[in-house]
């Protein structure tokens, strides 16, 4: 097992690394693979995330589910401790940058926690657990209840061993742009 900070910075410079087309090729296959599992649990309200330091890029997949009819939300930071909060978003609306650097929806529309997250993660264990970027404002969430599907969004190269915490909720599922287990 390796010390949390140092995986994270680890499995952080990993993923800049990776470079086009095998960034590119990875983001269609995950987005592929993403869609399939959307289908699979009949999703139509759906918790997204907006790309930051190399995350995978699945703007391309959102503009087909909201066409399709899915509505989209981003997640917004309230404050410090406290879980996330989402708001409606559409691909083309104005967005602002957080204090964390997050591009956010400009005028936020809350709504209550979406049935369905995509959720990223910096590292992801085989149990499904996530590492993510240390604020914990994803574990906070999902301790609400209920709690919503969570399928969390990595490259295969994110997963690691690491040490799981009494506030670590595992996801329900985690899509890479591998092709799923049989």
């Amino acid at each position: 097992m390796t010390e949390k900070g140092a995986l994270r910075r680890m499995l952080l410079a990993a993923r800049r690394a990776m470079v086009e087309p095998q960034r590119g090729a990875a983001n269609t296959a995950l987005a592929k693979n993403v869609e399939a599992r959307l289908r699979a649990h009949a999703v139509r309200h759906l918790g997204v995330f907006w790309p930051i330091q190399g995350e995978p890029d699945l703007r391309p997949l959102y503009a087909l589910l909201a066409q399709a009819g899915i509505a989209l939300a981003l997640p917004v930071v309230i404050g410090k401790d406290q879980p996330l909060a989402f708001s409606v978003w559409q691909p083309g609306d104005e967005m602002v940058t957080d204090a964390f650097g997050v591009p956010t929806p400009a005028n936020p529309r809350f709504v209550p926690l979406p049935p369905a997250l995509l959720i990223p993660c910096v590292g992801f264990t085989a149990e499904h657990f996530r590492l993510g970027y240390g604020g914990g404002f994803y574990d906070r969430t999902l301790a609400r209840e209920p709690c919503p599907l969570t399928i969390g969004i990595a490259y295969a190269c994110q997963q690691a061993a690491f040490a799981i915490g009494p506030h670590d909720i595992a996801l329900d599922e985690i899509v890479t742009e591998l092709p799923p287990p049989a």
